[in-house]
């Protein structure tokens, strides 16, 4: 199901089908550096299910990014909810495969994906959650008017991993959006 356009992308939900488009990504140790780990076969089905899930429980998730010409799935990008320890809140996420880095595919989708919660979840706050060392991440979110609002500690694969709290309000980006 088609979710969105922007001027050079499609974001759709992903399927079943994408198991291999996503192994592509989710397995490449350069584009999870910020996981520490490329996934196995099982982790790439588990964040796959992870996903469907999250369309049928929350109306949102990470979803197919596909370049517009070639229909070719070339990363992900979406709105989940995430906890940050205070409470949930909606997290614009991207992912892209490293053929497509530094053009400015993830700014696009994330763009979109923050407007989309403005617009579409009527949410007030929209929030990237970005390790600290991710500085190409933190880049797009501060092109999308994100500042840092706090820090958090994630244990992941059985480490502390520190992460940035960014985030932008609605009523930020109204001068902007005019």
């Amino acid at each position: 199901m088609e979710i969105m356009k922007t001027e050079r992308l499609v974001l759709r939900e992903l399927a079943p089908s994408d198991y291999d488009s996503l192994c592509s990504i989710l397995q490449d140790p350069d584009v999870m550096y910020a996981y520490e780990h490329a996934f196995s076969g099982d982790e790439v089905s588990e964040w796959l299910d992870r996903q469907l899930s999250r369309y049928e429980k929350d109306g949102c998730g990470l979803w197919a990014v596909l370049d517009k010409e070639r229909r070719a799935l070339i990363g992900q990008c979406g709105v989940t909810m995430q906890d940050i320890g205070t409470g949930t809140v909606p997290e614009v996420g991207y992912l892209f495969a490293k053929a497509f880095w530094h053009r400015g595919y993830a700014a696009e989708a994330a763009r979109a994906c923050r407007d989309f919660a403005f617009e579409k979840m009527g949410v007030d706050e929209v929030y990237s959650i970005i390790r600290e060392n991710n500085f190409p991440s933190r880049r797009v979110a501060e092109r999308n008017g994100m500042t840092p609002r706090g820090r958090l500690i994630k244990h992941y694969y059985g480490m502390d991993m520190p992460h940035i709290l960014y985030s932008v309000k609605r009523e930020e980006l109204l001068p902007q959006r005019q």
